[in-house]
């Protein structure tokens, strides 16, 4: 097996043949009429009108060898295979695609819209152009990227020959289009709030600190999403509003735990935390519907549905059922001790990062939609509190 360095010497000779020959590997511009998912969602038509058309993507694979040759071209959009017969091209063109072409690279191709023998949408290609020259091969078809950090560090890589992770990115978008549609429809105004700030606030975590030289002083990037500035903008009149932006928290990385994420938050006068909830409900139902098309879901061996009725979960009993401490008489050191039993990694000795701690780790154990109630105030200090109190004259 040839090693990357060789691999990437012989498609540097390549590189400089086509060069030679006076084309440019990396053109500006390629002839494309359709994107490949457009042509064959009207291929019928095409067929039958029996009149060329170019499109261009990446070359994911190649078969056959001789006088025929099976390219599959991806564009982003949808697959397509291109057939490249010698006797349907000149000798000059069906060569040098030989000599030139690898997997990876990104192309133009024209040709005739046509069913194969096993009745696959192809293209019968009639002329090609190097769209862009690819000098590294791309990873092995049918195990793609296996290392896990190298994933990560290529992602891209991985995007490309992952059509799972593909989607997901799609759903992901749909996700908070989803989001920003329905908080909209319920009379809410989407607002921007700064990512830096003197003081970070709304959240207990570890910031990203900088240094602000035309004020001279140091700053933070926010750790949520502009709890505070929102707040501020309830006192300005704006009695509605949201938020989705970019968090970033300097603390451990996981596959649970992202150092920067996005979030939405929103900030509603004159509504309590069940007028929230049932406004976070239906805001659930409805993206579920749009992006998935279902409400019922099974993740790591739990089914839910989220039209059902959400538990409510009170903070305090649910730690003392899973551990057998009360939050609320226990000292810090009993805290500490009953972490240590659980074998839980924790950062900080103080009693809100304690009961958070705890909390975190009663939290795995539930599955299905839910929502937390009464957070003791040390964990939620910029709450009301839900104790009723009346007014009489």
């Amino acid at each position: 097996m040839s090693s990357i360095d060789e691999i990437r010497g012989l498609r540097i000779k390549k590189l400089e043949l086509l060069r030679e020959k006076g084309i440019d590997p990396y053109p500006a511009k390629v002839p494309r009429d359709y994107d490949i998912a457009v042509l064959k969602a009207s291929f019928s038509l095409k067929e039958s009108a029996a009149s060329p058309v170019s499109v261009s993507g990446r070359i994911m694979a190649i078969r056959g060898q001789g006088a025929i040759q099976f390219v599959v071209l991806f564009d982003g959009t949808e697959k397509i295979q291109v057939i490249i017969k010698k006797d349907s091209l000149s000798e000059e063109i069906f060569s040098l695609f030989g000599e030139v072409v690898d997997i990876g690279d990104f192309i133009s191709a024209t040709g005739i819209p046509m069913l194969s023998k096993t009745g696959e949408q192809s293209i019968m290609m009639s002329s090609w152009v190097m769209a862009s020259k690819s000098l590294l091969p791309l990873p092995e078809k049918w195990h793609g990227l296996v290392d896990t950090e190298e994933r990560f560090r290529k992602r891209y890589l991985d995007i490309l020959m992952n059509e799972e992770l593909r989607d997901l990115l799609i759903k992901k978008s749909k996700f908070w289009d989803a989001t920003r549609e329905f908080m909209k429809s319920k009379g809410f105004l989407e607002v921007e709030t700064p990512t830096l700030e003197t003081t970070t606030g709304g959240a207990e975590a570890t910031p990203f600190k900088t240094h602000h030289n035309d004020y001279d002083l140091d700053v933070y990037l926010r750790i949520s999403i502009g709890e505070l500035w929102q707040k501020r903008l309830m006192a300005g009149g704006f009695s509605k509003t949201f938020e989705i932006g970019r968090a970033y928290r300097n603390e451990g990385t996981s596959p649970e735990h992202a150092q920067e994420f996005t979030n939405m938050e929103f900030y509603w006068s004159f509504a309590d935390f069940n007028d929230g909830m049932a406004l976070v409900r239906e805001m659930y139902i409805d993206i579920a519907n749009k992006v998935f098309g279902k409400t019922e879901f099974t993740s790591k061996g739990y089914t839910f549905d989220l039209a059902s009725e959400w538990p409510k979960i009170d903070y305090r009993d649910e730690i003392l059922k899973q551990t057998n401490i009360d939050i609320h008489t226990a000292t810090e050191s009993e805290m500490e001790k009953k972490l240590q039993e659980l074998g839980v990694v924790y950062d900080g000795n103080n009693k809100e990062r304690l009961m958070d701690t705890l909390w975190k780790y009663c939290r795995k154990n539930i599955a299905g939609p839910a929502f937390l109630i009464n957070h003791p105030t040390l964990v939620a200090p910029l709450a009301k509190s839900n104790i009723a109190v009346s007014y009489t004259h």
